[in-house]
């Protein structure tokens, strides 16, 4: 047995006793990952930028650039924090960077994690928890998606008023385990998940700068394949209105944890809903979302600049 293995056994006989091969791999995670280890994994942050950020950024697919825009950045790669999960998909950097945003601090995530990289969700949203460690009020979630809903078309931007996870409804939730109420509480309300008042800032955004926005229900799959046709006309009929692989365990832990969330999405190629239907490429998403990453750029800055003049609004 290796070290780590035998890390996880040990944190099994003192939460479950039971061996570690009969308790989910969500539980396996979240039983390992401590409250005491992340606030480890942060102090070990903290000492190498002394900087308390107030906001979170999570940069999707080809939305990476954001990060560049952040003055006196200090940049930690993923692999230089023990223990921290590491990005493998295209269009996903693996950098924190620290620094100044809008005059607002930031740590902006380069790179998020997905349970199609092996990861269970509780891995896949550990960068949050350590967030909260950091001091961090609210988490702003990037991503790119599939357009459902044949009102948006590609390189739209989307602001998520609520979502649908066929991976959380399988019994794939990140809190699974033992909860330490520290973190936050056993039973999480996420009805208004997606901060009312935040949305509606954000819309002020983008009626400022003359970028139009759509407002609507996000889908998340497991990935790493695409939908069928079939998946596709089942999620619209469900009312989703783009579809995509991360966001919805992200936007849950951030709640879990206290944080007020915005999350929006950009519309790379809309989602195949006849048997015409070209095939989604995921090299063309990377591509596109780059091209439209200056819009939602803007919008971040700009929507920082409104939470910079009433800080009560993450508070």
């Amino acid at each position: 047995m290796n070290s780590l293995e035998g890390k996880v056994s040990d944190a099994f006989l003192k939460e479950f006793n039971l061996p570690k091969e009969f308790i989910s791999h969500e539980a396996i995670a979240n039983a390992y990952y401590t409250y005491e280890k992340c606030e480890s994994m942060a102090k070990l942050i903290k000492d190498r930028v002394n900087f308390d950020p107030k906001i979170a950024i999570i940069c999707g697919s080809g939305l990476g650039d954001i990060g560049n825009l952040v003055e006196n950045a200090v940049s930690i790669p993923y692999t230089e924090i023990p223990e921290f999960p590491r990005s493998t998909v295209l269009g996903h950097l693996g950098n924190l960077i620290f620094g100044n945003l809008s005059g607002l601090p930031v740590v902006c995530m380069q790179g998020r994690f997905h349970p199609f990289e092996g990861y269970s969700m509780s891995l896949c949203t550990l960068p949050i928890k350590i967030f909260k460690l950091l001091g961090c009020k609210m988490v702003i979630l990037t991503n790119a998606a599939g357009g459902l809903n044949r009102v948006l078309n590609v390189g739209d931007v989307m602001l998520i008023k609520d979502h649908m996870s066929f991976p959380l409804l399988s019994l794939k939730n990140p809190l699974i385990g033992v909860n330490d109420e520290r973190f936050g509480p056993r039973f999480v309300p996420i009805n208004k998940l997606y901060t009312k008042s935040l949305r509606e800032l954000f819309k002020v955004c983008s009626h400022e700068l003359n970028i139009p926005i759509h407002e609507g229900v996000y889908g998340t799959i497991g990935g790493p394949s695409y939908e069928t046709i079939a998946d596709s006309r089942f999620c619209l009929t469900a009312g989703m209105d783009c579809v995509g692989m991360s966001t919805s365990h992200e936007a849950i832990v951030a709640a879990y944890c206290g944080l007020k969330v915005l999350a929006c999405s950009i519309i790379t190629d809309k989602a195949p809903t006849d048997y015409e239907d070209e095939e989604p490429d995921h090299k063309e998403i990377v591509k596109v979302a780059a091209a439209k990453a200056k819009d939602i750029e803007k919008l971040i800055c700009c929507f920082l600049s409104k939470i910079k003049e009433d800080l009560s609004l993450i508070e």
